[in-house]
């Protein structure tokens, strides 16, 4: 609960002069989908061609945030909702500063995401499905997570023994068992070009 003393400080410099020094509209470009979907793989590939744009961009990725952020979490439902909220309070102070924010996390549960775009403005959340079957990920497994699911040494692993929830009407749907990593990002940057994030 916020101590009642605490009061929000507005600066003079605000997100709207940040994002027109950037000649870009802030926003938080959320990757969900299962271990081994292509989350993280897609969002860095974004990620590269919006650089070579002249774009302004940050990207946050699972693995990387458990190191620092979130390194005294672990994998149940009550530490993954933690998680998620932590990010998403990153990922606003980083589209506040102007940022196009990059978010790759398996982020398995609706309410979670859900709350994640509560945090931001209409328009600012683009929840992105990286919808890859659980076969093709299973048969991916580039960590041998999977197989550590299925032999009961890894618990709560999402898709086998945690739930994941799909978005119900993200902004956007990459079938990835269909499109290869360039076709991804082609629809990504019209997405963001057509929605006014990024100049044609």
């Amino acid at each position: 609960m916020k101590d009642e003393n605490v009061i929000w400080h507005q600066h003079t410099v605000d997100q709207n002069i940040r994002a027109k020094q950037k000649s870009q509209k802030p926003c938080v470009i959320w990757f969900t989908g299962l271990s081994g979907s292509g989350k993280s793989t897609i969002a860095g590939a974004l990620e590269n061609a919006l650089v070579a744009r002249n774009q302004h961009t940050y990207l946050l990725d699972g693995d990387n945030v458990r190191h620092g952020l979130c390194g005294d979490l672990g994998f149940s439902d009550d530490d993954r909702k933690e998680n998620i909220r932590r990010i998403g309070e990153t990922a606003k102070l980083m589209s506040d500063a102007g940022l196009i924010v990059l978010s790759a996390f398996i982020s398995p549960f609706t309410q979670e995401r859900d709350s994640v775009r509560k945090m931001l403005a209409a328009g600012e959340f683009i929840e992105v499905h990286v919808a890859t079957s659980l076969s093709v990920c299973e048969s991916r497994d580039p960590k041998g997570l999977y197989k550590k699911a299925r032999t009961g040494e890894i618990a709560n692993f999402t898709g086998i023994s945690s739930d994941y929830q799909p978005p119900i009407s993200p902004e956007l749907t990459l079938q990835t068992d269909e499109l290869s990593i360039e076709q991804s990002v082609a629809q990504l940057i019209n997405y963001l070009t057509q929605s006014g994030y990024i100049n044609e």
